[in-house]
Order: C-alpha cells, then sequence, then structure tokens
C-alpha cells in the first residue's frame, strides 16, 4: 500500500506526545524518505525522543518524549515492563490455539526477519486472546510483555496465524499488514494515562463485527489473559 504521511495527535502533555502512527512509514529515515520522529518534530514544531518504536508496516499508538529526561524515565517504564500495550491484528489461517501464550526466544532467520525458538533465556513473552470477525477471519488482541523486534509478527506465525499483508511472514496478500498498536496503559510521575487509537486504515478494518469485539475488549486489562501475569 502507498504510505500516507498524516499522523494525529493522540495525547499531548508537556513531557511527552502520543500519536496516531499511520501504515507505511519508517521510524528513522529510510532511503529517501524522512523518518517519521523528524516528521512529527517538524509539524509539531519541537525535538522529539524516541521512548519505543513501531515497524514500518504497524500503525497505531507511538510515544514520543519532548525532553531527554523524559525519555530516559518512559523508556525505562518500558524496559521494566510497567507499561501495558494491547495491539491488534487480522489473520485468515485457522490458529492452533485461540487464545494462548507464546513463549520462547527469538533468533534472526532470513531476509531480516526472526523466527521463535524452543529455548528461553531471554524470551519474548506474548499473550494472545481473539475473536471470530467475519467469514474466515479472526481479530485477535495481543498483549505482549516484552519488546522484541517482530515479536507479534512471529508469535502469530508460530500458532499458525500469520497476520494479514504481513508477506515476510507468510500473510495473505492484502491492501496492507493488518497490525496496529491499539492502547497504551503507564503511569508518569505517579498519574495514571491511558491512550487508545482505534485503527482506520484498512478494508478489513473496518464492520459492525470489528466495533463489536473493540467495544467488548474496550477494557483489556480486565479480559482473561492466559498464564500468569508476572513473567
Amino acid at each position: 500500500m502507498r504510505a500516507s504521511s498524516a499522523f494525529s495527535v493522540v495525547g499531548d502533555h508537556p513531557d511527552f506526545v502520543v500519536i496516531d502512527k499511520p501504515p507505511g512509514i519508517s521510524f528513522h529515515k529510510d532511503d529517501n524518505d524522512t523518518g517519521l520522529v523528524m516528521q512529527v518534530s517538524e509539524q509539531l514544531g519541537c525535538e522529539l525522543f524516541p521512548v519505543h518504536r513501531l515497524d514500518k508496516v504497524t500503525s497505531g499508538l507511538l510515544l514520543l518524549a519532548k525532553s531527554s529526561a523524559a525519555a530516559s524515565l518512559l523508556s525505562a517504564a518500558f524496559a521494566e515492563r510497567r507499561v501495558d500495550k494491547f495491539y491488534l491484528a487480522i489473520s485468515d489461517r485457522k490458529p492452533k490455539k485461540k487464545q494462548a501464550i507464546i513463549i520462547g526466544d527469538m533468533v534472526k532467520a532470513r531476509r531480516g526477519c526472526w523466527k521463535l525458538t524452543k529455548t528461553r533465556d531471554n524470551p519474548a513473552v506474548s499473550r494472545i486472546v481473539s475473536g471470530a470477525l467475519i467469514a474466515g477471519k479472526r481479530l485477535y488482541c495481543i498483549r505482549p510483555a516484552t519488546g522484541k523486534t517482530h515479536q507479534i509478527r512471529v508469535a502469530l506465525k508460530s500458532i499458525g496465524a500469520p497476520i494479514c499483508g504481513d508477506l515476510a511472514y507468510g500473510g495473505t496478500p492484502a491492501d496492507r499488514a493488518y497490525l496496529h498498536a491499539w492502547q497504551l496503559h503507564f503511569n508518569y510521575l505517579g498519574e495514571p494515562y491511558t491512550f487508545r487509537a482505534d485503527p482506520t486504515v484498512g478494508e478489513l478494518f473496518s464492520g459492525g463485527a470489528l466495533d463489536t469485539l473493540l467495544e467488548s475488549w474496550a477494557q483489556p486489562n480486565a479480559l482473561s489473559w492466559p498464564g500468569k501475569m508476572k513473567d
């Protein structure tokens, strides 16, 4: 799909900004394209510091700090697993499990991809619940406890449900890769913050069945997640 440079501001705090990133835009400078952080900095008129990152194919919530001090505090929250992250994905394959906790080390594979192994020396941890969307397609809500490169894409492939449009991991061709960073929950300087951005880009990210599932999952912390919550 053709990338759009448009982004929307979901939250604006004196110390940070939360944006809704479109799919198809690189986090850093990519060939002749301006990187996302630079684009947002230029349009908002302030210097911004990365806290975490999203893959080029992924849309949704991205947190950027307005100072190095804020970036340090927020990055520590991510590193120490004090940020709850919830993603949405769509697959048209029948999964081995409709809900699961997926744990394993990740190692580099071919052509910039990654694969999951059975070892657990420094594992990626992902929890997944799902619901029927439309005929032949299923919506997944993913709660990653860790933040490994391509973690969710690899996790879904490991249960036989590669993401629609994610050709690198065996997904069926589509108008985009259907992975979206949906909600962020964290505390900053003693105050709780919750941000949500529903997906809007992509033919499959629409319709009444999607809306119904999103509302039933509106408080994702309260869902019955598989496995113990302390990893």
